[in-house]
């Protein structure tokens, strides 16, 4: 099964490289299928961005995708290592990533069993991004994990009438290095066009020994023939980056802010001797994908998309004996858990590795139908995910008698997810649009086994959501429409959720009401909503022991807010991009044990929900070679928890950067862009994210019980730079 999509690859190319010659201009664009029946139009009454390939390309010296979508509306990027390249985090809305629906082509993107992305495992992916839709809200039906806060849809280049060859080279602080090599055939008899990159990124990481090593590679192939339009791609990336994700406390942060715990490794009297060389996350993951887009007439097309995904690797770690027993007293060097096969086995010093092996398998397939100003799209997809989850001593000062690599743990999860959505805009008159969107999904999941420690997982459930969406746009004027809509989104808990307790699945209600103006020199959108949830999985801002967040069911909360959103063409050679994203996130009548005691706190902030959030891009364009531009990104203060508790609240900042390009056409090459990013250019000190956590101590004073705060932070880079330049010929 994991070389049929190579072999059928294969087939299409050459079974299909001698067909006729045949215009361009008689063939179907990829659009018309796969990404109209996903992404939202002018006249679909939701809050959207688009980004093109160039928007993408003006910042694009190696950081991870979340860096580079920073200024649009409502968002909010992190970085474990302090400067964008290696572990990176997204979130809309006050939504994290387990709630932003993420598709490649349609396929979909999120693990199936954490729901996260992960964009260190796709380097350098904006260089190979034709086009990409950000939605606010439930948005449109997808594929895939459900939209809570948003969806992200992503399409890869399109085809390249002419060949050409573009080499790259990036350099900027913390020895960052970027070097890649893309190419096109260009259109070849009229038909084919094969097209391809490969990428190198390197940095130390603004955090101490926060080191990313990251390659990549993407292969393309599209076949066009009349109404027939074939698409082949094999894309992946492998990552090893020194971990980052344990942050630092609050003096640390004041005395040694670039301070990495990981990998700390003491003595038998408890003095710091030094740090373990690799405690490392490594992973490889490899996608290959074929869409097949078909016109059936004048009227009806269809899309067939498959995909197949192989994952694996491990996050290795010292589980120092010392820190153990004196600090953490996680357990992770007693030979309990680590199964040492002697029954006089002591605990012991050893250097784990954590594995995960997973197959991920998805079949998706499209229908389009549009005549005059009505259009149908039906859709269908399903997939299946396989995870081989297991642990290997690969070291220990007493093994006890366990064999090389001798396995502490294993477990397996399996997710099913089944979905069909019909989505129609009619229009009535000349004046208003009609939206329905009506979509099910089945989800399956099975999780059995023993995991660290071993703690048993027994998962086995079964969902069906039903998600209707509708709306209405009305066009007040040939350049003004108001819109206004209700959707229904469900969710299902992830692994971490069922790992932590009985977690129930989410609902939300989305109240979008919106107003768009468009003229040649400026638009504009303002856009207001009101998400009501129940069983909201919120943030309780502490994280396990891989940096992944634990959720928890608030039980009624919602998020209310107004989105402005500005391109005004101000002359020739000034632009101004803006955002301003005002919100009231809330927990309804939340409680708490605190003392032992359950305590009402009436209503609290959302976690990571900031109630301001702005960007600024200011362009001036002196000449056609030369463009400069001043970036500004503004996050108002949040808590990191939902207690409101002073020592949660995250202090509120800004940054701005300097953006200047300059692109020629010299003799020897058909072009030479060059690019300096200088980032933060005020140095300011700020922390884009932390967690918060609390416990509750019965030993000091016995007989009573307090409850005990603690706050970690991840601090992000000074001023620091990128510079690079791309040649294309």
């Amino acid at each position: 099964m994991k070389y049929v999509l190579l072999i059928l690859f294969s087939c299409v190319f050459f079974g299909h490289a001698q067909q006729q010659r045949d215009s361009l201009q008689s063939t179907i664009d990829l659009k018309e299928v796969t990404v109209s029946s996903l992404q939202a139009t002018s006249e679909t009454p939701m809050a959207f961005s688009n980004l093109t390939k160039e928007e993408l390309s003006d910042r694009n010296l190696g950081v991870d995708m979340p860096i580079l979508l920073q200024f649009l509306p409502g968002t909010v990027s992190t970085s474990d290592a302090g400067a964008g390249i290696g572990y990176t985090g997204i979130r809309v809305r006050g939504s994290d990533a387990t709630r932003i629906n993420v598709s490649i082509n349609g396929i979909p993107y999120n693990d199936a069993e954490s729901q996260g992305t992960f964009w260190v495992n796709l380097p350098d992916f904006g260089s190979s991004v034709g086009s990409l839709q950000l939605q606010r809200g439930v948005g449109t039906s997808m594929n895939g994990a459900g939209a809570f806060g948003a969806s992200i849809n992503l399409t890869t280049d399109r085809i390249s009438e002419s060949s050409y060859v573009q080499l790259a080279n990036g350099f900027g602080s913390f020895n960052t290095r970027k070097h890649s090599v893309m190419f096109s055939t260009g259109l070849i008899s009229n038909q084919f066009e094969l097209s391809g990159r490969l990428s190198k990124i390197d940095s130390d990481g603004y955090i101490d020994r926060a080191s990313a090593d990251l390659k990549s590679y993407f292969l393309q192939g599209i076949f066009r023939h009349q109404k027939t339009q074939i698409k082949a791609l094999a894309f992946g990336g492998f990552e090893r980056t020194y971990q980052s994700w344990f942050g630092i406390n609050g003096e640390t942060l004041q005395n040694n802010r670039t301070y990495n715990p990981a990998g700390e490794n003491y003595n038998s009297d408890g003095k710091l001797i030094g740090f373990y060389d690799d405690q490392v996350d490594n992973y490889n993951q490899d996608h290959y994908q074929l869409h097949w887009e078909q016109g059936i007439n004048a009227y009806w097309s269809f899309a067939l998309g498959l995909n197949y995904t192989y994952g694996r690797g491990y996050y290795q770690e010292l589980n120092d004996l010392w820190y153990d027993q004196n600090i953490s007293f996680s357990g992770n060097s007693s030979s309990a858990y680590l199964q040492l096969p002697n029954s006089d086995a002591i605990d012991t010093e050893n250097i784990t590795q954590k594995w995960l092996d997973n197959d991920f398998y998805v079949a998706n397939l499209m229908a389009a139908f549009e005549k005059g100003k009505q259009k149908l799209n039906l859709g269908f997809s399903y997939s299946n995910y396989i995870g081989d989850h297991f642990g290997t001593l690969i070291w220990a000062q007493n093994a006890g008698g366990a064999s090389p690599n001798h396995r502490f743990y294993e477990n397996k999860g399996e997710k099913k997810d089944t979905n069909l959505f019909a989505k129609l805009t009619h229009a009535i008159g000349n004046q208003w649009t009609v939206y329905t969107d009506v979509q099910y999904r089945w989800v399956d999941y099975v999780a059995k086994g023993m995991q660290a420690g071993q703690v048993p997982i027994d998962v086995d459930r079964n969902y069906g959501f039903f998600n209707p969406k509708a709306g209405v746009t009305y066009r007040m004027a040939p350049n003004q429409q108001l819109y206004f809509s209700v959707a229904r989104a469900h969710k299902e808990p992830n692994r971490t959720d069922f790992e932590n307790g009985n977690p129930l699945p989410e609902e939300l209600t989305d109240f979008e009401l919106g107003w768009r103006y468009n003229k040649s020199s400026i638009q504009f959108v303002a856009n207001a909503y009101f998400m009501d949830y129940t069983n909201q999985l919120v943030l309780t801002g502490a994280i396990d022991e891989v940096g992944a967040p634990i959720r928890t069911n608030s039980g009624s909360s919602y998020r209310l807010g107004v989105e402005l959103d500005l391109n005004w063409a101000i002359s020739d050679q000034w632009q101004w991009q803006s955002n301003l994203s005002l919100s009231e996130n809330k927990n309804r009548d939340f409680f708490f044990e605190r003392d032992a005691k359950l305590q009402s706190l009436g209503n609290t902030n959302l976690s990571f929900s900031p109630n301001v959030v702005g960007a600024s891009q200011l362009h001036y364009n002196p000449t056609e070679k030369l463009s400069m531009g001043l970036f500004s990104k503004y996050v108002g203060e949040q808590f990191l928890g939902n207690i409101d508790s002073p020592l949660s609240k995250l202090e509120a900042y800004s940054t701005q950067d300097i953006n200047i390009q300059y692109k020629m056409t010299p003799n020897w090459c058909d072009s030479l862009h060059l690019q300096l990013l200088l980032n933060n250019i005020l140095d300011k000190k700020y922390v884009s994210n932390g967690y918060f956590y609390t416990y509750d101590d019965d030993w000091s004073n016995p007989g009573s019980i307090t409850t005990i705060e603690g706050v970690g932070y991840y601090p992000q880079a000074g001023f620091h730079f990128l510079t690079g330049m791309t040649i294309s010929f």
